[in-house]
Order: structure tokens, then C-alpha cells, then sequence
């Protein structure tokens, strides 16, 4: 049996490698999570209570949610027709269409907000457009949509291509020939085995989609209980010195977050069982 190279630094390199990894996540993660806790039940559950239940709160909370569906149900639909182009058909300019989708894991989402501003606001091109139809882009919720989409297009994307690539086109092509249909061959024969990368790409997309901030920002306008989400709720909380509200607000935020981590480590463990048998 060859010899395995990872057990010839011993004990202390394993320990060691160990601590700095629980250590570095415990000081960068969880600590300052659990400030916010401890922040938010500060001056009493009443407070807190207050806070979470106050009318801006509740618009802030129902306004990042339909953010959030409309900008990942329209990338899971362009997740999956970007990634059975790019893994089932030869085009030209395949590699050019990868690089775009992959320019928001690039781009400041600051810059976002901006080109959002530069195309629909007042100075640009489209603006008299939208004048004459009465249309309103920006500071207004399809502008949030907008920005959210640009920011998480590539999650749904970029976690089904692998694994359609992995898969290659073997039963598909047995599928054609047997006379199957295109919807009868995705039901049947190519989604079974996207589903878990799927899934696992929503729940990416939809973390990303409620915890926005930069370009939301800077194409909502900070209207207060109409274009704000509740990322910015919470700015604008902490930024106005209702230290207590900002935190106790951001609790709903910590808490979505943590239910979104369980469903990710169950998809995991399910996708593992699957493969496994």
C-alpha cells in the first residue's frame, strides 16, 4: 500500500490545520452573528418585538420577497435554457456566452446599480421611453428585480453545467431515437439527474436575492415602505442611531439565512444518499 503523504506530517499538522479553520470561521462568523443576537434582545423581547413587527419592517420584509421570486424563478428559467445550450449544442461563441454569465461574480454590484441607473434614469437612453408609457424603472420595485436578477444570474447556471457536462448526452440521444419527445425528454430522462444541482442553485440564488444590498441600493432610492428591502431597512435603522431596531430587524435576515444553510445541508446529504445507490 503506497504510502499516503498526508499522514507524514502527523498529528500536529492535522490538529493544527484544524484550529485555524474553527478558529477563522468562530472569529469572522459566528461571533459577530451572535453580536447581532445579543444586540437585538438587548433592551427586552418588547423591543425587539416592536421592531420586527413594525409597519416599514413588514413592507421592508414583503418587498425583498417578491424581489427574491421574481429574480429566482426568472434565473432558474434562464439557468436551465444557458446550460442545455451551452452543454448540448455547438455554437459559435459558446465561450463568450460562458464569460457573460459569469461577469456578476465579477462586476462590484455597486456598478450594477449604476448601469441600471445609466440605461432607465432620467439620463438614459430608454428614459423617454418609459416617460411617454408611464413606465417607472428605477426607484420603483422593477428596478430591485432587475438589479437582484444581474446579481444572481449565474448561481442556477453555473451549478447545472457541471453536471450536465459530467452526464454527457448518452441516454438522451437513446431517448431521440426511441422517439421521444423534448418535454418527455427532460421529465424523464435529463431532469432526474439535474434536480439536486437544481435545487441546490435556488437555494444559492435565493441566499444571494435576500441578502442583497449594493445594487439594490443604488436603484431603490431608500424610499421608505416602498422601495426598500430589508437590507436596507436595517441600514437605514443603524444609519439613523436606532442601533436596537437596526439589529433586532437584521435578526430576521440571521434567521432566513440559517434556514436556508439547513436546507443546503440537507439537499446535500440527500444528493450524496442519491448518488450513493
Amino acid at each position: 500500500m503506497a504510502d499516503n503523504p498526508y499522514r507524514r506530517g502527523g498529528r500536529l499538522t492535522k490538529w493544527l490545520l484544524i484550529a485555524i479553520s474553527f478558529a477563522f470561521t468562530l472569529l469572522m462568523l459566528v461571533l459577530p452573528l451572535v453580536q447581532v443576537l445579543a444586540q437585538a434582545f438587548d433592551f427586552g423581547f418588547g423591543r425587539f418585538w416592536a421592531a420586527v413587527s413594525d409597519e416599514y419592517t413588514i413592507k421592508a420584509l414583503k418587498l425583498s420577497l417578491i424581489t427574491m421570486l421574481f429574480a429566482v424563478g426568472l434565473n432558474t428559467l434562464f439557468g436551465l435554457a444557458a446550460a442545455w445550450a451551452i452543454t448540448r449544442f455547438r455554437f459559435w461563441g459558446k465561450g463568450f456566452l460562458i464569460t457573460l454569465i459569469d461577469i456578476p461574480f465579477a462586476v462590484s454590484p455597486v456598478i450594477a446599480g449604476l448601469v441600471f441607473i445609466m440605461t432607465f434614469g432620467r439620463l438614459g437612453w430608454a428614459y423617454p421611453f418609459l416617460e411617454a408609457h408611464n413606465i417607472k424603472i428605477v426607484f420603483a420595485t422593477p428596478g430591485l428585480v432587475l438589479a437582484t436578477i444581474f446579481v444572481t444570474l449565474p448561481f442556477v447556471a453555473r451549478e447545472l453545467i457541471p453536471v450536465m457536462i459530467s452526464r454527457g448526452t448518452d441516454e438522451e440521444e437513446a431517448a431521440l431515437i426511441l422517439g421521444g419527445g423534448f418535454f418527455q425528454l427532460f421529465r424523464q430522462v435529463t431532469f432526474p439527474h439535474l434536480k439536486w444541482a437544481l435545487l441546490y442553485g435556488v437555494v444559492l440564488c435565493t441566499a444571494r436575492a435576500l441578502g442583497e444590498f449594493g445594487a439594490v441600493s443604488v436603484v431603490s432610492g431608500h424610499l421608505r415602505g416602498k422601495t426598500n428591502t430589508l437590507p436596507l431597512h436595517v441600514e437605514i435603522l443603524f444609519r439613523e442611531y436606532h442601533t436596537a431596531q437596526a439589529f433586532s430587524v437584521a435578526t430576521i435576515l440571521v434567521a432566513m439565512a440559517i434556514v436556508i444553510l439547513i436546507l443546503r445541508t440537507i439537499l446535500e446529504h440527500i444528493s450524496q444518499k442519491d448518488s450513493e445507490a
